[in-house]
């Protein structure tokens, strides 16, 4: 099978507004297998929405958390990648820290819940990580989704084809690019392949509103599956040769 194949559907069924009839396309393109069928070794994906309990990360102008949006995007993820057959592991499935019993301080939380994220992808067999989370900044005019990778062999290569997914399948006026995520915690600490995904600004009003809203959730959702089982096929033909 092609490479790119997976987003002309994809194009195709989001142009369309046929976001789940595109998935089932993906589907049927590979002939009945799963993705896992041609992934070589086994992967886990581990989806990890950003923040959670104490830690809201940010927060828009109109109050909404960063954590809640996170672990919305987060869900439909995983939902997506379980029907394309790839095994997951989600790091929370609701509004909660992952931080050890014994933290007791904000600041103490914090370090714990990262060290247990990190601790959770390196300890899972063949994982790679998709991290979600929402920009912020201070001016309000910027927008656009942007892929930060780990410094670990395969991130890169998999944070470029879903940058370029996301500007084509989602917002075409994005001239975002992917970058090393140099200070993050989590990606700084596994030994997988990992990306962190700043799906949009929510110190972007227009943005904001189309962060909350169930259909553009299923475009980035679908984006970022469709470049994941691009990346996997590619990394699969390139292990056979």
């Amino acid at each position: 099978m092609k490479i790119k194949v997976y987003r002309r559907v994809l194009l195709a069924a989001l142009a369309a507004g046929a976001i789940f009839s595109g998935l089932i396309s993906l589907l049927r393109l590979q002939q009945g297998r799963s993705v896992s069928a041609f992934v070589t070794p086994p992967v886990t994906v581990v989806v990890d929405a950003g923040h959670g309990g104490e830690d809201g990360g940010a927060t828009s102008g109109t109050g909404i958390r960063e954590s809640q949006l996170n672990l919305e995007i987060a869900l439909r993820v995983d939902d997506f990648l379980k029907l394309c057959g790839l095994p997951t592991v989600m790091v929370r499935q609701s509004d909660l820290s992952i931080y050890d019993a014994s933290a007791s301080s904000i600041s103490e939380k914090k370090v714990s819940d990262l060290r247990n994220r990190a601790k959770l992808v390196n300890q899972t067999a063949g994982s790679v990580l998709l991290s979600i989370h929402q920009n912020h900044f201070s001016d309000g005019r910027y927008a656009g989704a942007q892929v930060f990778y780990a410094p670990t062999e395969g991130s890169k290569t998999l944070a470029e084809r879903t940058q370029q997914v996301l500007i084509d399948a989602v917002d075409p006026s994005n001239h975002r690019q992917a970058k090393p995520a140099e200070t993050v915690y989590l990606m700084n600490h596994i030994q997988s392949p990992g990306v962190l995904i700043e799906c949009g600004f929510l110190s972007n009003d227009a943005e904001e509103k189309k962060l909350q809203d169930a259909g553009y959730q299923k475009k980035l959702t679908l984006a970022i599956v469709c470049a994941l089982t691009e990346w996997l096929e590619e990394e699969a033909e390139t292990s056979e040769v």
